[in-house]
């Protein structure tokens, strides 16, 4: 195991499972003292007792990222309690797919909106706001998917907007903020060994039978294996990646 992130403070939002829950244990595991943000209390303990079992230093913060307040309140706690914010994953996200788009409800459209891009567009600016004020900067690495820029699925339009969106927003703030220090980049999953990749009703071995021809892996990624991709791009090995977009999804998209 490396030390990459040793005496860094790193923020992830949505860290109460899945995806989210392993980039928090994995930059803990590499010395990171971590605020684990999201909406529920519960998953997020949960979260901070595996780290602290594992000898690692972390913190939950409740929070809704769609709330400024709220994102500016999580930026606030990281300084004050670990004196920096070094890294930030912006990985909280819903997905309530499965009707085509003139059938879809407003309020699920909104739900989307508010959390898969609005979240992201204010985390990056309480985020950016405080790097760039720190002699060493920063990096921030959002969650997109390979719904959106890369694959256009039917029945997930709201879902699948956000995160085109997320992706092209990325790319923006990169060039916006690299001059300030803070490196900002993507990585979009694909299928991951998370509830969001079962379909309606699917188990997880029913999951594993169908990735077996639906994916040229064979497989839906592991958690661990997105999360390792985060750690590249938010660490100094990745110190001139600006604006990228990193596609994580077992060649589905190749």
């Amino acid at each position: 195991m490396t030390h990459r992130f040793t005496g860094r403070t790193a923020l992830v939002t949505g860290a109460g499972s899945g995806i989210g829950r392993a980039v928090a244990l994995a930059l803990a595991a590499e010395g990171a003292h971590v605020v684990v943000a999201g909406r529920r209390p519960e998953p997020l303990d949960g979260t901070v007792a595996l780290i602290e079992r594992a000898g690692g230093t972390a913190l939950a913060v409740t929070a809704d990222v769609a709330r400024a307040a709220d994102v500016r309140a999580v930026v606030d706690t990281a300084v004050e309690h670990f004196g920096g914010l070094d890294v930030a994953v912006n990985n909280a996200g819903v997905f309530h797919g499965g009707s085509p788009l003139a059938d879809l409800s407003e309020e699920d459209w909104r739900t989307q909106l508010d959390t898969n891009l609005t979240g992201v567009f204010l985390a990056l600016q309480a985020e950016i706001r405080r790097m760039r004020t720190q002699p060493s900067g920063g990096a921030i690495v959002n969650i997109a998917s390979t719904f959106g820029a890369h694959l256009r699925p039917a029945g997930a339009a709201a879902y699948t907007a956000t995160k085109a969106a997320v992706s092209a927003l990325t790319r923006s703030a990169a060039r916006d903020h690299i001059g300030d220090g803070v490196r900002i980049n993507a990585v979009s999953p694909g299928a991951t060994a998370t509830s969001m990749s079962l379909r309606p009703g699917e188990t997880e071995a029913d999951r594993a039978e169908r990735m077996k021809t639906a994916n040229p892996l064979g497989r839906v990624s592991a958690v661990e294996e997105v999360a390792a991709a985060v750690l590249y791009l938010a660490s100094d090995d990745a110190a001139s990646v600006v604006g990228a977009d990193l596609v994580v999804d077992g060649g589905q998209t190749a």
